[in-house]
C-alpha cells in the first residue's frame, strides 16, 4: 500500500524502533519469567489468610497495566485495592502493614513516587516489585522481584507495558489465583501475533491517518480487561503526538460523553472479552448513527490497522496497545512531528 497523501509524514524516530522492537521484549519477557524463591512464602501467606489485602500500585502505564491483574485477583475473592502510588502514599497509608502485600509497578524502580512508597512504608508491609531495572531503589527495597526484559526504552513506554503485562500475568498464577499449566501456551502466542501485525506497521498508519483526518475528540472506551488499554491508549496519545485523548469505560461514556459525538470525533472501541462484546458493538453502531466516527479495535475490527488476531484473555491486553501505537504515528504523521519525542517530559519522572 502507497502513501495515500504526500503530506502525511511519518519521521522514523526511536519511538517506532521502540515500537517495532516489542516482539522481541515479548519473547526475552516470556522465556525469562521464573518463580522466585522469595516469592514462595508470600504466595503461602496468602492462601493461609495471614495477608488480608493485596494493593496493587504504580504510575502512568505501570499502574493501567495492573487493571487486569486486579480483576483477576478479586474475581477469585481476594481483597484488593488498585490505586496510583501518588494517591497511596498520601491519602492511604494506614493500608501500609504487615497485613498488607503490596505489587508495585515501576519500569524503572525510582520514579519519585515510588521512592516515597519505599519511605513510607519502610518495611511494613511487603513488597513485590515488577520492573525493567535490575539495580534499583525498588528492586533493592523489595522482597520479591520480577523482571521484564524489555530492553532499554527511549520515552514513550510501549516495550515496558507489554512486558509488564506478562509478568503480571504469570505473577497471578504464581501467587494462586490462575491455572500456570495453561498460560505459558497462551502467553507464547503474543510475540508472533505482535511480529505479524507490526510487519504492516507503514499501511496501518497511513490508514489511520486518513481515518483521523480532521478529528478532535478522540477517545478510548472498553470494558473489563481493556481498561488497561484504554487507560495506557489515551496516554501515550497524549504524550507522544501531543494529541489529547480521553479513556473511560464504554458504559461511562454513554453517560454523558455520547453527547460529544460530531465527524470531528472518533471512538475507538476495544473489542475486549466475550462476555461483553456485543455491548461493545452496539456503542459502536449508536456513536455512527448518531454522526460519530466509530470503530472496533480487535479480532472483530473492519479496519486492517485496528485487527488483531482472536487470543485467549490473559494475550488481549498485550496486543490491543498495539493499534493505539499506530494511532499516536498516524495524528504525528499528520503534523509531521516526531511521535514519541519528549519537548518537557522525562522518561523517569522525579518530581512528584
Amino acid at each position: 500500500m502507497g502513501n495515500p497523501d504526500p503530506k502525511y509524514r511519518i519521521i522514523e524516530g526511536a519511538y517506532l524502533l521502540d515500537i517495532l522492537d516489542q516482539p522481541r521484549a515479548l519473547e526475552a519477557t516470556i522465556e525469562g519469567l521464573s518463580a522466585p524463591d522469595a516469592l514462595l512464602p508470600i504466595a503461602a501467606q496468602l492462601k493461609q489468610g495471614t495477608l488480608k489485602r493485596v494493593v496493587l500500585t504504580g504510575m502512568g502505564s505501570s499502574f493501567h497495566a495492573l487493571y487486569p491483574l486486579h480483576l483477576l485477583l478479586a474475581s477469585r475473592g481476594c481483597a484488593t485495592l488498585w490505586a496510583e502510588t501518588s494517591e497511596l502514599i498520601h491519602y492511604l497509608p494506614q493500608v501500609l502493614d504487615p497485613a498488607t502485600l503490596i505489587i508495585a509497578v515501576s519500569q524503572s524502580g525510582r520514579s519519585a513516587e515510588i521512592l516515597s512508597l519505599l519511605n513510607k512504608n519502610d518495611g511494613r508491609a511487603q513488597i513485590i516489585a515488577v520492573t525493567n531495572t535490575t539495580e534499583s531503589p525498588l528492586g533493592a527495597g523489595a522482597d520479591a522481584v520480577l523482571l521484564t526484559n524489555a530492553g532499554e526504552e527511549f520515552s514513550v513506554s510501549c516495550k515496558t507495558y507489554v512486558t509488564a503485562l506478562v509478568v503480571l500475568r504469570q505473577l497471578g498464577a504464581l501467587l494462586g489465583y490462575a491455572d500456570p499449566g495453561t498460560l505459558p501456551s497462551e502467553l507464547e502466542q503474543a510475540p508472533p501475533a505482535a511480529a505479524t501485525y507490526l510487519n504492516s506497521w507503514r499501511d496501518h498508519v497511513l490508514e489511520l491517518a486518513v481515518a483521523l483526518e480532521n478529528v478532535q475528540d478522540l477517545f478510548f472506551v472498553g470494558r473489563g480487561i481493556s481498561l488497561a488499554a484504554v487507560g495506557t491508549g489515551a496516554l501515550i496519545t497524549k504524550e507522544s503526538s501531543h494529541y489529547h485523548a480521553e479513556g473511560m469505560s464504554s458504559a461511562a461514556f454513554r453517560h454523558g460523553p455520547l453527547e460529544m459525538v460530531s465527524e470531528k470525533t472518533f471512538v475507538g472501541v476495544f473489542a475486549g472479552a466475550k462476555v461483553t462484546l456485543e455491548l461493545n458493538a452496539k456503542l459502536v453502531e449508536d456513536i455512527r448513527r448518531k454522526g460519530g466516527r466509530a470503530e472496533l479495535i480487535g479480532a472483530e475490527a473492519q479496519r486492517p490497522s485496528l485487527w488483531i488476531p482472536a487470543v485467549p484473555d490473559s494475550v488481549i491486553p498485550i496486543l490491543e496497545i498495539l493499534p493505539v501505537e499506530m494511532i499516536t504515528l498516524a495524528l504525528a504523521a499528520q503534523t509531521g512531528r516526531e511521535a514519541g519525542r519528549f519537548s518537557f517530559a522525562s522518561k523517569v519522572t522525579t518530581i512528584e
